[in-house]
């Protein structure tokens, strides 16, 4: 089991390399959200990262990879993402986007996501953008 584990945690090592080479995530980065408390489903070519705090439910990292973006996997892993986040009983979604990332912020207004605030110079002097759901 042990094993098993380990490669899921290099294969999302590579992944999130390949989806963000200018500030990848270890294995032992994601191995310290899932002790966390975040939750994680990966694909082939994609990821999401989550988690769920009482009645409130955040985002923290969808990934695709670049030869499979514009194909769906997004819309489908942040559903997969709310619908567990709504069975443990969160009422809303939160997560923040850079500003400049155009395409994650139009795939989250596409569903149903707000805006609700910004974060000043929050990813290396690029503005996050807050959002929001009702689930």
């Amino acid at each position: 089991m042990r094993n098993k584990v380990a490669k899921m945690l290099n294969e999302l090592e590579q992944l999130h390399r390949v989806c963000f080479p200018n500030k990848p995530w270890s294995a032992s980065d994601f191995a310290d959200l899932k002790k966390s408390g975040c939750d994680i489903i990966a694909s082939q070519n994609g990821f999401v990262v989550w988690r769920v705090v009482a009645d409130e439910a955040e985002i923290i990292t969808i990934g695709v990879h670049p030869d499979a973006r514009r194909g769906g996997i997004a819309a489908a892993m942040l559903v997969l993402a709310e619908n567990d986040a709504k069975k443990r009983g969160a009422t809303k979604m939160f997560l923040e986007v850079a500003e400049s990332n155009r395409p994650a912020r139009a795939l989250y207004e596409h569903n149903g996501y707000v805006q609700v605030g910004i974060r000043p110079k929050y990813y290396d002097g690029i503005d996050a953008v807050l959002m929001e759901k009702n689930l």
